[in-house]
């Protein structure tokens, strides 16, 4: 089921692979039939139609940042695996931390109330994120040119205090920890599908989405079920911890989830660093104007209109002389 919308996605570049060649196969007949001359047209050879090959090649070869690409060319594009990549393990750790909250509260000895709390500061500030970062990123990116990938590594590192509060176990830092994460959670998601939108073009953003869509529960299985719940399962029973009616084992103490959020804590910055190189691979389409290719058609559009405009204007007032008695 994880990987259903993957299915979709190629099942869609495979109809949209087999169009283009039909289409491709059309335009080479069609040029291999010029109007020439008979003599130029008896002497000349044809050109030698591409493989399958060079057209997979073909399809496959990028057009320039910001314009619209096919839903394969963006799949094998660099820029698209390190953000999937850092969606993954960034994104994947913080889901992590907000499935287990209940579990950590009751692991840490806080009480049933405090743990409901929890969760409410999570999903304030998950609300609160997602707001602060779209206006934020907009102002930083339209005054300062600042690439949108290198805000969304900002927030992933900001990401880390959370970890670690929840690594050590401080007492009463599961407050703290509940707020930065759920705002860094929060405000990852928008930078991640404008990203998408600004660099792969709008054509095919919605498989675009939902193809992203499973990088986070694909994280959360790695690091949540892989990890996470392994290793708490593991020093329950180190703890010889029994098993409650309805529920599983119950850890007790710091150790349930230190060890697992240590290594969620280096992974998190891994996909800080891989955004990064994502914000260097991108830095020269920031710096321009990303919002060019929408300004020059809709200018085009208004000219468009404008000179329709005038040439109704001017085929009224031909029409006016024209019906105007002579003297």
């Amino acid at each position: 089921m994880l990987l259903l919308p993957l299915g979709i996605v190629l099942r869609e570049e495979a109809t949209l692979f087999k169009s283009n060649i039909t289409n491709t196969s059309a335009e080479e007949q069609a040029a291999t039939t010029p109007a020439l001359p008979a003599v130029a047209a008896a002497t000349k050879r044809p050109p030698a139609p591409a493989t399958g090959c060079q057209r997979l090649l073909l399809s496959l070869r990028p057009p320039p940042r910001g314009e619209d690409y096919t839903i394969l060319q963006a799949l094998v594009s660099v820029d698209m695996l390190l953000l999937f990549t850092a969606t993954v393990f960034g994104v994947g750790g913080t889901l992590t931390a907000i499935d287990n909250m209940g579990q950590i509260g009751e692991s840490l000895g806080y009480p049933q109330r405090s743990v409901a709390t929890f969760v409410s500061l999570i999903s304030i500030w998950n609300y609160l994120g997602r707001v602060a970062a779209g206006f934020a990123s907009e102002a930083l990116l339209s005054r300062r040119r600042i690439p949108r990938p290198l805000i969304l590594a900002g927030v992933l590192l900001l990401t880390v205090p959370g970890h670690l509060l929840i690594a050590f176990g401080v007492p009463g830092s599961l407050y703290v920890a509940s707020v930065v994460i759920g705002f860094c959670f929060g405000a990852a998601q928008p930078l991640i599908l404008a990203t998408v939108s600004e660099l792969f073009g709008l054509r095919y953003y919605s498989t675009m989405y939902n193809f992203c869509g499973t990088a986070s529960p694909l994280g959360s299985y790695v690091l949540n079920v892989r990890v996470a719940g392994r290793m708490y399962d593991r020093e329950a029973a180190r703890q010889n911890a029994p098993a409650a009616a309805g529920k599983g084992v119950t850890c007790i103490g710091v150790r349930c989830y230190k060890e697992s959020f240590l290594v969620i804590t280096a992974v998190t910055v891994a996909a800080a660093v891989v955004t990064l190189a994502l914000a260097w691979r991108t830095r020269e389409f920031y710096a321009g104007d990303i919002y060019a290719k929408f300004k020059t058609e809709t200018a085009c559009s208004c000219s468009s209109g404008d000179d329709g405009g005038n040439a109704a204007i001017a085929g009224e007032d031909k029409v006016r002389v024209q019906v105007e008695p002579k003297e």
